[in-house]
């Protein structure tokens, strides 16, 4: 038995993972839990926003699965998941997106995978305010953390029979810091000629997404242009409520719903958990149990298909709880 650390969110956090801790069992899937309630809920109540026992028990499990967390926009605390992902050095967020033939979306061929540089770009939160009238913003591209996300990419391909990694930039504005992890990519990209690879403009990604997905197969990107992409992705394949991610480093690993905490549907049960049922697949698989992960896909996949017990977000009318009963009557 694995033990692992759960955080349970806020807004639709509680609910979804709930639901996906009940499939996990239902699975026997072959993990423990620790439990904790995180974010501004739980400040609310104890003052603080992470317990400091929950960040005792994941630097103990080193694994994560947590749920949304509720992050004020344009004032308050920072972000709990940068926090997380800078206080582990979880370098690496990986968001597959995949079609389901069961979804009906105009774009039947999507199968790519996004590698999110997580520690760095604009996303260090450095701002200064030069005077009333304005704001600056720093943006931090460095080689050590380009080098491991690209690497992190190219071996990802090899492992996973993948044929093709792309680099998306702004190098032709951004001529110093995109240019450098353009060069950086090209650079490495020659140490593995069995893979193909490419680049691209963001803004002509994001056309070329929206086009012709089946294109795309692995992308290598900064922090900000891979947030932005992922969410474009997820719209490619039904929505946010089906994109899983992983956040890996050297020593942790923390999985995650991409979407966030939803509080204008909370306490509905509406909310549609398969993204952090999927993102705890992608953590069974990180620690080998292959066969779980390929049960629970399996089950998710009937329960699409049949059309039957799906939340709003997919078109239909289930309860959240609905949805995890018929996840586990297939199970």
């Amino acid at each position: 038995m694995k033990t692992i650390t759960v955080f349970k969110g806020d807004g639709i956090g509680p609910e979804i993972t709930d639901a996906v801790i009940d499939i996990l069992k239902a699975a026997n899937a072959p993990l423990d839990y620790e439990f904790f309630n995180v974010g501004a809920a739980e400040y609310e109540r104890h003052g603080a926003l992470i317990p400091e026992e929950a960040f005792h028990s994941f630097e103990k499990t080193h694994l994560l699965l947590k749920s949304p967390i509720t992050t004020p926009i344009g004032k308050g605390f920072r972000s709990l998941n940068v926090t997380l992902r800078n206080k582990y050095d979880l370098y690496a967020n990986i968001r597959p997106a995949k079609s389901n033939s069961a979804i009906k979306t105009p774009f039947p061929n999507v199968d790519l995978v996004t590698f999110r540089e997580n520690t760095e770009d604009l996303y260090i939160g450095v701002e200064y305010k030069m005077n009333d009238d304005t704001v600056h913003a720093i943006k931090l591209i460095t080689r050590k953390a380009s080098e491991r996300i690209i690497h992190a990419a190219f071996k990802y391909a090899l492992s996973h029979g993948r044929h093709k990694v792309t680099c998306v930039h702004k190098a032709n504005i951004l001529k110093m810091s995109d240019g450098f992890f353009l060069d950086i990519f090209r650079n490495i990209a020659k140490e593995y000629p069995q893979i193909e690879s490419d680049d691209k403009i963001v803004d002509n990604t994001c056309m070329q997404l929206v086009m012709h997905p089946e294109n795309f197969d692995i992308i290598v990107t900064p922090n900000l242009y891979g947030d932005i992409l992922s969410d474009l992705t997820s719209g490619l394949i039904g929505g946010l409520g089906l994109l899983p991610s992983m956040n890996i480093g050297k020593d942790f690993a923390m999985f995650e719903a991409v979407h966030g905490s939803a509080p204008d549907i909370a306490g509905k049960h509406i909310a549609n958990p398969t993204a952090l049922l999927w993102s705890a697949c992608m953590l069974l698989e990180y620690i080998g149990e292959n066969n779980t992960a390929a049960a629970i896909r399996s089950a998710v996949d009937t329960v699409l298909a049949e059309n039957k017990m799906l939340t709003p977000d997919l078109g239909g009318t289930a309860t959240t709880e609905q949805y995890r009963d018929a996840v586990i009557a297939c199970l």
